[in-house]
């Protein structure tokens, strides 16, 4: 079970990329912590070649860092805050696009079950098999206590802010986080809502658009109370696809965009090792091996996997849509496609909202409520 965060780890290829462009910044001038010539009298490194362009050898992560080490507090800090945002931006990016690589990851659950059985593959020489199992696992949730909670983050003091969520009634700790830094040097602000159960970051135009508002201490603390009281002895029940056996022939049809190795592991023993296949990847994986897998994806996981994975998704209605993800104002949207003007009254109705972009009206689905105004959508 990893017990550290991938942006915690400085010999990983995210840190060692985002040192590059640390780099690249720092010549161009777009740093705020230092610049480049107060760097190298304080470093002793050279990043500036004698001809003005920047050195093709540049420091290893190592001899950066012993470097660093031996600056003032104040500007160590303020070096790996800019760092550390080039860090996470990348390490965010590869776990939204499921290419996070966190070796074998230890899931520990209650208790799992195998739903059904497919044989992928027997192998003609050893007749070792490979198999994909969809599995339902049942896993005890573990709430996050208000006094914990206290114990990190001051729930009264400026930098908290405590709130609801309107539409679900669920409460959360808004919280600033660290910023992100694009590889152009912008910055990207970001909250963090810290909830019972889950914790998630917030742009600001993200905390606008959706449905969390301030509310009293004294309601924030009764309705944090009640999900955790809630949710303890809770069995949360998810299924997932595990291709298991040998999978080093087929390792190559297996989706390159999901790369995640699991062991789950139950109380009474039993464990499965294998490699998670997203839902969606299922029929690419069976037409890629030749074999006919009947598989339906439902509506509320529609809205899921295309926020996720960006791959645009079919969706049969009143009209043969297409739901897609599409950056408009430089937020990201669920747009739909293959709607019929005539019936544009009906998909208001439904939740769904226009918006005149380029002389084109566009269709959007609200993110926040995506799952369920696609299903009604279906139905």
């Amino acid at each position: 079970q990893n017990l550290f965060d991938p942006a915690d780890n400085l010999e990983s290829s995210y840190a060692k990329d985002a040192l590059t462009r640390w780099f690249g910044l720092l010549y161009d001038g777009k740093l705020e912590a230092v610049n480049l010539k107060k760097f190298e009298e304080l470093s002793g490194l050279r990043i500036e070649a004698e001809d003005g362009s920047m050195v093709e050898d540049l420091p290893t992560i190592q001899r950066w860092l012993n470097r660093i080490l031996a600056f003032p507090i104040h500007l160590q800090n303020a070096i790996f805050d800019e760092y550390l945002g080039l860090v996470e931006a990348r390490v965010e990016g590869a776990r939204a696009a499921g290419t996070l690589d966190l070796g074998v990851e230890t899931v520990v659950v209650e208790r799992f079950e195998v739903l059904n059985d497919r044989l992928l593959r027997t192998d003609p020489a050893t007749g070792a098999t490979t198999h994909l199992l969809e599995i339902e696992i049942a896993r005890t949730l573990r709430p996050l206590s208000l006094e914990r909670l206290a114990g990190v983050h001051d729930l009264a003091g400026p930098r908290s802010r405590s709130m609801v969520n309107t539409r679900s009634g669920r409460v959360g700790l808004l919280v600033p986080a660290r910023r992100l830094l694009s590889d152009d040097g912008e910055r990207i602000e970001r909250f963090e809502m810290i909830r019972p159960l889950k914790r998630e970051y917030l742009t600001p135009d993200q905390l606008e658009e959706s449905n969390w508002e301030e509310v009293g201490q004294a309601a924030f603390a009764r309705s944090w109370e009640a999900e955790v009281l809630a949710a303890h002895g809770t069995l949360k029940r998810e299924r997932l696809h595990l291709a298991t056996g040998l999978l080093l022939p087929i390792w190559d049809k297996l989706p390159g965009d999901h790369v995640r190795v699991s062991r789950i592991a139950a109380k009474d023993g039993r464990s499965l090792l294998g490699r998670e296949v997203p839902a969606i990847h299922v029929p690419d994986l069976a037409k890629a091996l030749g074999i006919d897998i009947a598989f339906e994806i439902g509506a509320d996981k529609v809205a899921a996997i295309v926020t996720k994975t960006g791959k645009a998704m079919p969706l049969s209605s009143v009209d043969l849509l297409t739901v897609k993800r599409a950056l408009v104002n430089a937020n990201q949207r669920i747009e739909l496609t293959g709607w019929s003007p005539s019936r544009l009254d009906w998909y208001k109705a439904q939740g769904c909202f226009t918006e005149i972009i380029r002389y084109r009206t566009r269709l959007f689905v609200p993110v926040s409520e995506a799952a369920a105004i696609l299903a009604k959508l279906v139905k």
